[in-house]
Protein backbone atom coordinates (compact mmCIF):
# COMPACT_ATOMS: atom_id res chain seq x y z
CA UNK A 1 0.00 0.00 0.00
CA UNK A 2 1.32 3.70 -0.66
CA UNK A 3 3.12 5.54 1.82
CA UNK A 4 1.77 9.24 2.34
CA UNK A 5 3.64 12.48 3.09
CA UNK A 6 2.86 15.73 3.83
CA UNK A 7 5.03 18.46 2.83
CA UNK A 8 4.03 22.04 4.05
CA UNK A 9 5.29 24.51 1.32
CA UNK A 10 6.41 27.65 3.26
CA UNK A 11 5.01 30.92 0.97
CA UNK A 12 6.57 33.06 3.93
CA UNK A 13 6.75 36.85 4.08
CA UNK A 14 10.83 37.86 4.74
CA UNK A 15 12.60 40.64 5.41
CA UNK A 16 16.43 40.69 3.40
CA UNK A 17 19.59 40.58 6.18
CA UNK A 18 17.12 40.01 9.37
CA UNK A 19 18.97 36.58 9.48
CA UNK A 20 18.27 36.15 13.13
CA UNK A 21 14.28 37.05 12.62
CA UNK A 22 13.74 34.94 9.63
CA UNK A 23 15.83 32.02 11.69
CA UNK A 24 12.92 32.51 14.26
CA UNK A 25 10.26 32.45 11.51
CA UNK A 26 11.44 29.13 10.33
CA UNK A 27 11.67 27.55 13.45
CA UNK A 28 7.93 28.99 14.30
CA UNK A 29 6.72 27.38 11.02
CA UNK A 30 8.25 24.24 11.08
CA UNK A 31 6.72 23.80 14.81
CA UNK A 32 3.35 24.89 13.15
CA UNK A 33 3.72 22.63 10.53
CA UNK A 34 4.00 20.05 12.99
CA UNK A 35 1.50 20.81 15.57
CA UNK A 36 -1.04 21.38 13.03
CA UNK A 37 -0.50 19.98 9.53
CA UNK A 38 1.51 16.66 11.10
CA UNK A 39 3.68 17.30 8.48
CA UNK A 40 6.33 15.16 7.32
CA UNK A 41 8.96 18.11 5.54
CA UNK A 42 8.33 21.71 5.23
CA UNK A 43 10.29 23.71 2.37
CA UNK A 44 11.18 27.26 2.92
CA UNK A 45 11.72 29.23 0.12
CA UNK A 46 15.16 30.16 -1.65
CA UNK A 47 17.65 31.74 0.43
CA UNK A 48 15.31 32.08 3.20
CA UNK A 49 17.73 33.04 6.28
CA UNK A 50 18.85 35.55 4.31
CA UNK A 51 15.36 36.59 2.12
CA UNK A 52 15.82 37.53 -1.64
CA UNK A 53 17.43 39.36 -2.96
CA UNK A 54 20.32 39.96 -0.17
CA UNK A 55 22.33 41.68 -2.83
CA UNK A 56 25.69 42.95 -1.45
CA UNK A 57 25.02 42.11 1.59
CA UNK A 58 26.68 38.71 0.42
CA UNK A 59 29.53 40.55 0.44
CA UNK A 60 29.49 41.24 4.26
CA UNK A 61 32.48 39.65 5.96
CA UNK A 62 30.29 38.59 9.00
CA UNK A 63 27.48 37.05 6.76
CA UNK A 64 29.19 33.44 6.90
CA UNK A 65 29.39 33.87 10.60
CA UNK A 66 25.83 34.58 10.89
CA UNK A 67 24.57 32.13 8.85
CA UNK A 68 26.85 29.31 10.42
CA UNK A 69 25.21 30.38 13.70
CA UNK A 70 21.40 30.58 12.31
CA UNK A 71 21.97 27.00 10.91
CA UNK A 72 23.21 26.01 14.81
CA UNK A 73 20.50 27.39 16.34
CA UNK A 74 17.89 25.49 14.00
CA UNK A 75 19.40 21.92 14.55
CA UNK A 76 19.41 22.82 18.40
CA UNK A 77 15.98 22.76 18.09
CA UNK A 78 15.82 18.86 17.42
CA UNK A 79 12.24 19.53 15.64
CA UNK A 80 11.17 16.12 14.10
CA UNK A 81 10.54 16.99 10.57
CA UNK A 82 12.48 17.41 7.56
CA UNK A 83 13.35 20.96 6.94
CA UNK A 84 14.18 22.42 3.37
CA UNK A 85 16.35 25.76 3.79
CA UNK A 86 18.23 28.12 1.13
CA UNK A 87 20.82 30.04 2.20
CA UNK A 88 24.46 31.14 1.10
CA UNK A 89 26.89 28.95 1.53
CA UNK A 90 30.51 29.64 1.39
CA UNK A 91 33.19 27.14 0.62
CA UNK A 92 36.78 28.27 0.66
CA UNK A 93 36.24 31.25 -1.30
CA UNK A 94 33.18 30.67 -3.29
CA UNK A 95 30.05 31.44 -2.44
CA UNK A 96 27.14 29.18 -3.33
CA UNK A 97 23.00 29.67 -3.46
CA UNK A 98 22.57 26.69 -1.30
CA UNK A 99 19.64 24.82 0.14
CA UNK A 100 20.44 22.49 3.27
CA UNK A 101 17.88 19.46 4.43
CA UNK A 102 17.84 19.27 8.21
CA UNK A 103 16.03 17.01 10.65
CA UNK A 104 16.30 16.82 14.32
CA UNK A 105 19.95 17.33 15.24
CA UNK A 106 21.29 16.31 11.16
CA UNK A 107 22.20 18.05 7.99
CA UNK A 108 21.15 15.71 5.39
CA UNK A 109 22.54 16.99 2.60
CA UNK A 110 23.31 20.08 0.50
CA UNK A 111 22.40 21.42 -3.00
CA UNK A 112 24.29 23.94 -4.54
CA UNK A 113 22.09 25.81 -7.05
CA UNK A 114 23.29 25.23 -10.63
CA UNK A 115 21.90 27.68 -13.04
CA UNK A 116 22.38 31.45 -12.01
CA UNK A 117 20.68 34.23 -13.44
CA UNK A 118 22.11 37.07 -14.42
CA UNK A 119 19.14 39.02 -17.26
CA UNK A 120 16.61 41.16 -15.88
CA UNK A 121 16.67 41.95 -12.38
CA UNK A 122 18.64 39.45 -11.74
CA UNK A 123 22.88 39.41 -11.36
CA UNK A 124 23.51 36.48 -9.33
CA UNK A 125 26.71 35.57 -11.11
CA UNK A 126 27.88 38.83 -9.45
CA UNK A 127 27.90 36.89 -5.89
CA UNK A 128 27.67 33.06 -6.46
CA UNK A 129 29.30 30.53 -8.27
CA UNK A 130 27.39 27.81 -10.19
CA UNK A 131 26.98 24.01 -8.63
CA UNK A 132 27.27 21.10 -10.71
CA UNK A 133 26.02 17.89 -9.16
CA UNK A 134 21.95 17.34 -8.28
CA UNK A 135 21.28 16.15 -4.53
CA UNK A 136 18.87 13.01 -4.08
CA UNK A 137 17.90 12.06 -0.74
CA UNK A 138 16.46 9.15 0.95
CA UNK A 139 13.27 10.60 2.41
CA UNK A 140 10.36 8.46 4.15
CA UNK A 141 10.94 6.15 2.11
CA UNK A 142 11.31 7.77 -0.86
CA UNK A 143 14.09 9.62 -3.40
CA UNK A 144 13.19 13.17 -3.08
CA UNK A 145 15.43 15.37 -5.44
CA UNK A 146 16.00 19.18 -4.99
CA UNK A 147 17.05 22.34 -6.92
CA UNK A 148 16.65 26.44 -6.92
CA UNK A 149 14.69 28.14 -9.08
CA UNK A 150 16.51 28.68 -12.04
CA UNK A 151 17.29 25.24 -11.89
CA UNK A 152 13.90 24.96 -13.42
CA UNK A 153 14.19 27.06 -16.32
CA UNK A 154 16.71 25.66 -17.86
CA UNK A 155 16.63 22.11 -19.30
CA UNK A 156 19.91 20.36 -17.71
CA UNK A 157 19.44 19.91 -13.87
CA UNK A 158 15.95 17.90 -14.24
CA UNK A 159 17.67 16.21 -17.12
CA UNK A 160 20.26 15.25 -14.41
CA UNK A 161 17.63 13.64 -12.22
CA UNK A 162 15.98 11.20 -14.92
CA UNK A 163 17.95 8.19 -14.13
CA UNK A 164 18.22 8.90 -10.69
CA UNK A 165 15.37 7.89 -9.53
CA UNK A 166 14.42 10.16 -7.73
CA UNK A 167 10.39 9.99 -7.21
CA UNK A 168 9.51 13.40 -6.33
CA UNK A 169 11.31 16.93 -7.28
CA UNK A 170 11.48 20.08 -4.39
CA UNK A 171 12.13 23.08 -6.15
CA UNK A 172 12.54 26.28 -3.65
CA UNK A 173 11.87 29.78 -5.30
CA UNK A 174 12.12 33.67 -5.05
CA UNK A 175 10.99 34.55 -8.01
CA UNK A 176 9.43 37.99 -8.36
CA UNK A 177 6.12 38.90 -10.31
CA UNK A 178 5.19 40.30 -14.06
CA UNK A 179 2.17 40.38 -15.85
CA UNK A 180 1.00 36.98 -16.40
CA UNK A 181 3.80 35.13 -14.42
CA UNK A 182 1.57 32.62 -12.85
CA UNK A 183 0.50 31.23 -16.27
CA UNK A 184 4.89 31.34 -17.54
CA UNK A 185 5.48 29.22 -14.46
CA UNK A 186 2.49 26.62 -14.72
CA UNK A 187 3.51 26.47 -18.72
CA UNK A 188 7.21 26.09 -17.24
CA UNK A 189 6.42 22.78 -14.41
CA UNK A 190 4.44 21.52 -17.07
CA UNK A 191 7.30 20.83 -19.42
CA UNK A 192 9.66 19.89 -16.80
CA UNK A 193 7.89 17.47 -14.81
CA UNK A 194 6.88 15.96 -17.97
CA UNK A 195 10.35 15.89 -19.46
CA UNK A 196 11.67 14.23 -15.88
CA UNK A 197 8.75 11.93 -15.36
CA UNK A 198 8.84 13.46 -11.87
CA UNK A 199 5.89 15.40 -9.58
CA UNK A 200 7.33 18.99 -8.67
CA UNK A 201 6.74 20.88 -5.88
CA UNK A 202 7.33 24.09 -6.24
CA UNK A 203 7.72 26.41 -3.03
CA UNK A 204 7.97 30.60 -3.46
CA UNK A 205 8.87 33.46 -1.78
CA UNK A 206 5.73 36.51 -1.03
CA UNK A 207 6.17 39.88 -0.04
CA UNK A 208 7.56 43.20 -1.41
CA UNK A 209 11.68 43.95 -1.31
CA UNK A 210 12.02 47.74 -2.67
CA UNK A 211 10.84 47.62 -6.61
CA UNK A 212 10.30 43.55 -6.70
CA UNK A 213 7.27 42.22 -5.50
CA UNK A 214 6.74 37.98 -4.53
CA UNK A 215 3.74 36.89 -5.69
CA UNK A 216 4.10 33.44 -3.55
CA UNK A 217 1.63 31.20 -6.11
CA UNK A 218 3.40 28.01 -5.06
CA UNK A 219 2.37 25.20 -6.68
CA UNK A 220 2.61 21.25 -7.11
CA UNK A 221 2.82 19.44 -10.47
CA UNK A 222 1.81 16.17 -11.38
CA UNK A 223 4.21 13.53 -13.61
CA UNK A 224 1.94 14.24 -16.54
CA UNK A 225 2.24 17.99 -16.13
CA UNK A 226 -1.21 18.85 -13.98
CA UNK A 227 -1.36 21.07 -11.31
CA UNK A 228 -3.00 19.77 -8.45
CA UNK A 229 -2.47 22.13 -6.08
CA UNK A 230 -1.95 26.07 -6.13
CA UNK A 231 -1.73 28.46 -3.14
CA UNK A 232 -2.91 31.59 -3.07
CA UNK A 233 -0.97 34.50 -4.59
CA UNK A 234 0.20 37.96 -2.75
CA UNK A 235 -0.67 36.00 0.65
CA UNK A 236 1.69 34.40 3.19
CA UNK A 237 0.98 30.54 4.14
CA UNK A 238 1.80 27.16 5.27
CA UNK A 239 0.18 25.05 2.66
CA UNK A 240 0.49 21.13 3.14
CA UNK A 241 0.15 19.08 0.16
CA UNK A 242 -0.51 15.27 0.70
CA UNK A 243 1.87 13.30 -1.43
CA UNK A 244 1.23 9.06 -2.48
CA UNK A 245 4.64 7.27 -2.25
CA UNK A 246 4.46 4.54 -4.17
CA UNK A 247 6.06 1.40 -2.97
CA UNK A 248 8.13 0.87 -6.38
CA UNK A 249 10.66 3.05 -7.96
CA UNK A 250 7.80 4.67 -9.63
CA UNK A 251 7.26 8.90 -9.32
CA UNK A 252 4.96 10.18 -6.81
CA UNK A 253 1.29 10.81 -7.31
CA UNK A 254 -0.26 13.68 -6.28
CA UNK A 255 -4.30 13.82 -5.82
CA UNK A 256 -5.55 17.14 -6.59
CA UNK A 257 -6.45 19.58 -4.23
CA UNK A 258 -6.18 23.34 -3.16
CA UNK A 259 -6.57 25.53 -5.67
CA UNK A 260 -6.66 29.01 -5.70
CA UNK A 261 -9.21 30.80 -7.63
CA UNK A 262 -8.03 32.37 -10.44
CA UNK A 263 -7.31 36.89 -10.54
CA UNK A 264 -7.98 38.85 -13.39
CA UNK A 265 -4.92 40.80 -14.90
CA UNK A 266 -6.35 44.08 -12.75
CA UNK A 267 -6.46 41.78 -9.69
CA UNK A 268 -2.89 40.54 -9.79
CA UNK A 269 -1.66 44.27 -10.46
CA UNK A 270 -3.55 45.98 -8.13
CA UNK A 271 -2.96 42.92 -5.13
CA UNK A 272 1.04 43.79 -6.15
CA UNK A 273 1.31 47.19 -5.45
CA UNK A 274 -1.03 47.03 -2.20
CA UNK A 275 1.80 44.02 -0.84
CA UNK A 276 4.70 46.48 -2.40
CA UNK A 277 3.41 49.46 -0.27
CA UNK A 278 2.52 47.64 2.77
CA UNK A 279 6.05 45.60 2.50
CA UNK A 280 7.86 49.19 1.48
CA UNK A 281 6.37 51.14 4.25
CA UNK A 282 6.35 48.68 7.00
CA UNK A 283 9.61 47.38 6.31
CA UNK A 284 11.30 50.17 6.78
CA UNK A 285 9.32 51.13 9.62
CA UNK A 286 7.69 54.68 8.77
CA UNK A 287 4.78 55.52 10.47
CA UNK A 288 2.83 56.06 7.60
CA UNK A 289 2.43 58.04 4.17
CA UNK A 290 1.49 61.14 3.09
CA UNK A 291 0.70 62.06 -0.33
CA UNK A 292 -0.99 64.77 -2.67
CA UNK A 293 -4.14 64.40 -4.19
CA UNK A 294 -4.83 67.04 -6.87
CA UNK A 295 -8.51 65.33 -7.63
CA UNK A 296 -6.69 63.90 -11.11
CA UNK A 297 -7.03 60.08 -11.52
CA UNK A 298 -2.96 58.82 -10.69
CA UNK A 299 -3.28 60.29 -6.89
CA UNK A 300 -6.78 59.14 -6.60
CA UNK A 301 -5.72 55.55 -7.39
CA UNK A 302 -2.90 56.19 -5.58
CA UNK A 303 -4.58 57.25 -2.27
CA UNK A 304 -7.29 53.97 -2.72
CA UNK A 305 -3.63 51.58 -3.01
CA UNK A 306 -2.28 53.14 -0.15
CA UNK A 307 -5.65 53.08 1.93
CA UNK A 308 -5.87 49.23 1.21
CA UNK A 309 -2.37 48.82 1.83
CA UNK A 310 -2.43 50.20 5.55
CA UNK A 311 -5.68 51.31 6.62
CA UNK A 312 -6.90 55.48 6.75
CA UNK A 313 -5.30 55.88 10.41
CA UNK A 314 -1.84 55.46 8.66
CA UNK A 315 -2.17 57.72 5.66
CA UNK A 316 -2.32 61.66 4.99
CA UNK A 317 -3.86 63.50 1.96
CA UNK A 318 -2.81 67.11 1.02
CA UNK A 319 -4.50 69.22 -1.29
CA UNK A 320 -2.64 72.26 -2.93
CA UNK A 321 -4.57 74.30 -4.82
CA UNK A 322 -3.41 77.26 -7.03
CA UNK A 323 -5.47 79.52 -9.43
CA UNK A 324 -5.34 76.86 -12.21
CA UNK A 325 -6.99 74.23 -9.81
CA UNK A 326 -10.30 73.58 -10.86
CA UNK A 327 -13.80 73.18 -8.61
CA UNK A 328 -13.62 70.21 -10.10
CA UNK A 329 -10.72 68.57 -8.54
CA UNK A 330 -11.08 70.48 -5.06
CA UNK A 331 -14.62 68.44 -4.73
CA UNK A 332 -13.31 65.26 -6.07
CA UNK A 333 -10.23 65.34 -3.67
CA UNK A 334 -12.76 66.10 -0.59
CA UNK A 335 -15.00 63.41 -1.23
CA UNK A 336 -12.38 60.59 -1.55
CA UNK A 337 -10.95 61.76 1.20
CA UNK A 338 -14.06 61.87 3.20
CA UNK A 339 -15.52 58.51 1.91
CA UNK A 340 -11.72 56.79 2.54
CA UNK A 341 -11.38 58.53 6.35
CA UNK A 342 -8.20 59.73 5.59
CA UNK A 343 -6.53 63.14 7.56
CA UNK A 344 -7.19 65.27 5.22
CA UNK A 345 -5.23 68.78 4.98
CA UNK A 346 -5.31 71.96 2.22
CA UNK A 347 -2.94 73.94 2.14
CA UNK A 348 -3.04 76.34 -1.04
CA UNK A 349 0.47 76.95 -2.60
CA UNK A 350 -0.16 80.63 -3.94
CA UNK A 351 1.38 82.67 -1.10
CA UNK A 352 4.92 80.44 -1.17
CA UNK A 353 4.64 80.49 -5.30
CA UNK A 354 4.87 84.40 -5.15
CA UNK A 355 7.36 83.97 -2.84
CA UNK A 356 9.76 81.96 -5.02
CA UNK A 357 8.57 84.01 -8.14
CA UNK A 358 9.01 87.16 -6.06
CA UNK A 359 13.06 85.87 -5.52
CA UNK A 360 13.13 84.99 -8.63
CA UNK A 361 12.10 88.42 -10.28
CA UNK A 362 15.56 89.71 -11.28
CA UNK A 363 16.41 86.06 -13.07
CA UNK A 364 12.94 85.60 -14.81
CA UNK A 365 13.49 89.70 -16.07
CA UNK A 366 12.57 90.24 -19.12
CA UNK A 367 11.57 86.39 -20.13
CA UNK A 368 8.06 85.21 -21.36
CA UNK A 369 6.21 82.83 -18.77
CA UNK A 370 6.90 78.65 -19.57
CA UNK A 371 7.12 75.60 -17.91
CA UNK A 372 9.51 77.31 -15.95
CA UNK A 373 6.78 78.91 -13.75
CA UNK A 374 5.25 75.85 -13.81
CA UNK A 375 7.58 73.49 -12.24
CA UNK A 376 7.58 76.04 -9.33
CA UNK A 377 4.37 75.15 -9.04
CA UNK A 378 5.07 71.40 -8.68
CA UNK A 379 7.91 72.45 -6.64
CA UNK A 380 6.47 74.20 -3.61
CA UNK A 381 4.50 70.97 -3.79
CA UNK A 382 7.20 69.15 -3.16
CA UNK A 383 8.55 71.28 -0.80
CA UNK A 384 5.17 71.45 1.74
CA UNK A 385 5.02 67.43 1.16
CA UNK A 386 8.64 66.66 1.95
CA UNK A 387 8.19 69.57 5.06
CA UNK A 388 5.15 67.00 6.41
CA UNK A 389 7.32 63.93 5.66
CA UNK A 390 10.20 64.88 7.71
CA UNK A 391 7.83 66.42 10.78
CA UNK A 392 5.96 63.07 11.06
CA UNK A 393 7.76 60.13 9.98
CA UNK A 394 5.61 59.72 7.23
CA UNK A 395 6.65 58.29 4.03
CA UNK A 396 5.54 60.58 0.66
CA UNK A 397 4.42 58.85 -2.21
CA UNK A 398 4.70 60.00 -5.54
CA UNK A 399 1.95 59.73 -8.25
CA UNK A 400 3.56 59.75 -11.37
CA UNK A 401 2.81 56.49 -14.19
CA UNK A 402 4.79 54.92 -16.31
CA UNK A 403 3.58 56.88 -19.13
CA UNK A 404 4.10 59.80 -17.73
CA UNK A 405 7.68 59.02 -16.57
CA UNK A 406 8.49 57.88 -19.98
CA UNK A 407 8.19 60.96 -21.54
CA UNK A 408 9.40 63.05 -18.55
CA UNK A 409 5.72 64.43 -18.11
CA UNK A 410 7.15 65.29 -14.51
CA UNK A 411 9.00 67.42 -12.61
CA UNK A 412 11.90 66.86 -10.92
CA UNK A 413 11.97 68.23 -7.14
CA UNK A 414 8.08 68.62 -7.33
CA UNK A 415 5.89 66.23 -8.20
CA UNK A 416 9.24 63.37 -8.24
CA UNK A 417 9.91 64.21 -4.89
CA UNK A 418 9.09 61.17 -2.67
CA UNK A 419 10.42 57.80 -1.66
CA UNK A 420 8.28 55.75 -3.32
CA UNK A 421 6.25 55.65 -6.53
CA UNK A 422 3.32 53.53 -6.52
CA UNK A 423 2.40 54.03 -10.37
CA UNK A 424 6.07 53.82 -11.79
CA UNK A 425 5.31 50.87 -14.10
CA UNK A 426 1.62 51.61 -14.36
CA UNK A 427 0.49 52.38 -17.85
CA UNK A 428 -1.91 55.17 -18.01
CA UNK A 429 -4.46 53.29 -19.42
CA UNK A 430 -3.82 50.36 -16.80
CA UNK A 431 -4.45 53.24 -14.05
CA UNK A 432 -7.70 54.15 -16.01
CA UNK A 433 -8.63 50.07 -15.69
CA UNK A 434 -7.48 49.86 -11.86
CA UNK A 435 -9.01 52.61 -11.26
CA UNK A 436 -12.66 51.17 -12.46
CA UNK A 437 -11.66 47.63 -10.97
CA UNK A 438 -10.87 49.34 -7.29
CA UNK A 439 -14.55 50.53 -7.71
CA UNK A 440 -16.40 47.56 -8.83
CA UNK A 441 -14.52 44.24 -7.79
CA UNK A 442 -12.31 44.82 -4.47
CA UNK A 443 -12.88 44.63 -1.23
CA UNK A 444 -16.06 43.11 0.61
CA UNK A 445 -18.48 45.97 -0.83
CA UNK A 446 -18.41 47.12 -4.44
CA UNK A 447 -18.58 51.17 -3.77
CA UNK A 448 -17.56 54.35 -6.03
CA UNK A 449 -14.31 54.67 -3.80
CA UNK A 450 -12.66 56.87 -6.60
CA UNK A 451 -15.13 59.22 -7.74
CA UNK A 452 -16.13 58.63 -11.28
CA UNK A 453 -15.78 62.11 -12.29
CA UNK A 454 -12.36 61.77 -12.00
CA UNK A 455 -12.34 58.46 -14.17
CA UNK A 456 -14.34 60.56 -16.81
CA UNK A 457 -12.46 64.05 -17.04
CA UNK A 458 -10.10 64.45 -19.35
CA UNK A 459 -6.21 64.04 -17.90
CA UNK A 460 -4.69 66.98 -16.80
CA UNK A 461 -1.66 68.57 -14.66
CA UNK A 462 -3.42 72.09 -14.12
CA UNK A 463 -0.24 73.95 -14.50
CA UNK A 464 -1.76 76.48 -16.91
CA UNK A 465 -5.42 77.50 -17.79
CA UNK A 466 -6.93 75.07 -19.42
CA UNK A 467 -4.08 72.37 -19.48
CA UNK A 468 -4.72 68.83 -20.90
CA UNK A 469 -2.22 66.43 -21.11
CA UNK A 470 -3.06 65.53 -24.44
CA UNK A 471 -2.02 69.33 -25.81
CA UNK A 472 1.39 67.90 -25.63
CA UNK A 473 1.14 63.90 -25.81
CA UNK A 474 -0.46 61.39 -28.16
CA UNK A 475 -3.61 60.20 -26.67
CA UNK A 476 -2.74 57.96 -23.88
CA UNK A 477 -3.74 54.15 -26.00
CA UNK A 478 -2.08 54.87 -29.01
CA UNK A 479 1.44 56.42 -26.40
CA UNK A 480 1.27 53.80 -24.27
CA UNK A 481 1.20 51.34 -27.19
CA UNK A 482 4.58 53.21 -28.83
CA UNK A 483 6.06 52.59 -25.09
CA UNK A 484 5.68 49.04 -24.63
CA UNK A 485 6.95 48.56 -28.00
CA UNK A 486 9.88 50.89 -27.60
CA UNK A 487 10.72 50.37 -23.75
CA UNK A 488 9.67 46.48 -23.01
CA UNK A 489 10.26 45.21 -26.47
CA UNK A 490 12.79 47.03 -27.81
CA UNK A 491 11.83 47.95 -31.10
CA UNK A 492 13.46 50.65 -33.34
CA UNK A 493 11.40 53.35 -34.42
CA UNK A 494 11.29 51.96 -37.83
CA UNK A 495 9.89 48.81 -36.35
CA UNK A 496 7.40 50.43 -34.24
CA UNK A 497 6.40 52.87 -37.53
CA UNK A 498 5.91 50.08 -39.91
CA UNK A 499 3.43 48.99 -37.10
CA UNK A 500 1.45 51.85 -38.44
CA UNK A 501 1.98 54.71 -36.29
CA UNK A 502 2.81 58.07 -37.61
CA UNK A 503 6.51 58.35 -37.73
CA UNK A 504 6.32 61.68 -36.66
CA UNK A 505 4.44 60.99 -33.41
CA UNK A 506 6.73 58.05 -32.47
CA UNK A 507 10.10 59.83 -33.50
CA UNK A 508 8.72 62.60 -30.83
CA UNK A 509 7.78 59.49 -28.27
CA UNK A 510 11.08 58.00 -28.33
CA UNK A 511 13.23 60.92 -28.51
CA UNK A 512 11.32 62.19 -25.43
CA UNK A 513 11.88 58.79 -23.81
CA UNK A 514 15.45 58.95 -24.37
CA UNK A 515 16.16 62.42 -23.18
CA UNK A 516 14.49 61.69 -19.97
CA UNK A 517 16.80 59.36 -18.83
CA UNK A 518 18.22 61.92 -16.28
CA UNK A 519 14.63 62.00 -14.61
CA UNK A 520 13.93 58.88 -14.36
CA UNK A 521 17.52 58.21 -12.51
CA UNK A 522 16.51 60.16 -9.76
CA UNK A 523 13.17 58.83 -9.55
CA UNK A 524 11.99 57.28 -6.24
CA UNK A 525 11.36 53.44 -6.64
CA UNK A 526 8.47 51.76 -7.44
CA UNK A 527 7.07 48.26 -8.25
CA UNK A 528 7.73 46.28 -10.99
CA UNK A 529 5.06 44.62 -12.91
CA UNK A 530 6.54 44.35 -16.54
CA UNK A 531 9.18 42.04 -17.79
CA UNK A 532 11.10 45.57 -18.73
CA UNK A 533 10.09 48.09 -16.31
CA UNK A 534 11.88 51.47 -15.34
CA UNK A 535 14.48 50.09 -12.63
CA UNK A 536 16.71 47.30 -12.37
CA UNK A 537 15.62 45.67 -15.20
CA UNK A 538 16.54 49.24 -18.01
CA UNK A 539 20.00 50.54 -17.64
CA UNK A 540 20.35 53.17 -20.31
CA UNK A 541 23.46 55.39 -20.30
CA UNK A 542 22.09 59.35 -19.55
CA UNK A 543 25.11 60.37 -22.01
CA UNK A 544 25.11 59.20 -25.24
CA UNK A 545 24.82 59.44 -29.05
CA UNK A 546 22.82 56.95 -30.09
CA UNK A 547 20.30 57.48 -33.03
CA UNK A 548 16.62 56.67 -33.32
CA UNK A 549 16.13 54.61 -36.46
CA UNK A 550 16.93 50.51 -36.93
Amino acid sequence: MAQQLTIVMAQLNLLVGDIEGNTQRIIESAKTAISEHNADLIAFPELALTAYPPEDLLLRPSLSLRIEKALESIIQCELPIYMVIGFPQHVGDQLFNALTVIKGKSRLGTYQKQCLPNYQVFDERRYFSAGNSSCVLEIADARIAFTICEDMWEAEPVAQLKDSGAQLLININASPYHLNKIEDRKQLLNQRSQEGGIPIVYVNQVGGQDELVFDGGSMVMTSQGDCHYLADSFREGLYPVLIDLPSSSQASEIPEQYIAQPQSVEAQVYDSLVLGVRDYVNKNRFKGIVLGLSGGIDSALTLAIAVDALGASRVQAVMMPFEYTSQLSLDAAQQQAVKQGVNYQVIPISNIYDAFIGALEGEFADTDVDVSEQNIQARCRGVLLMGISNKKGLLVLTTGNKSEIAVGYSTLYGDMAGGFDVLKDVSKTLVYRLASFRNENYGDTNEEIIPQKVIDRPPSAELAPGQEDQDSLPPYDALDQILELYVEQDFSAEAIIARGFDELVVKKVLRLVDLNEYKRRQSPIGVRLTQRGFGRDRRYPITNGWSLGE
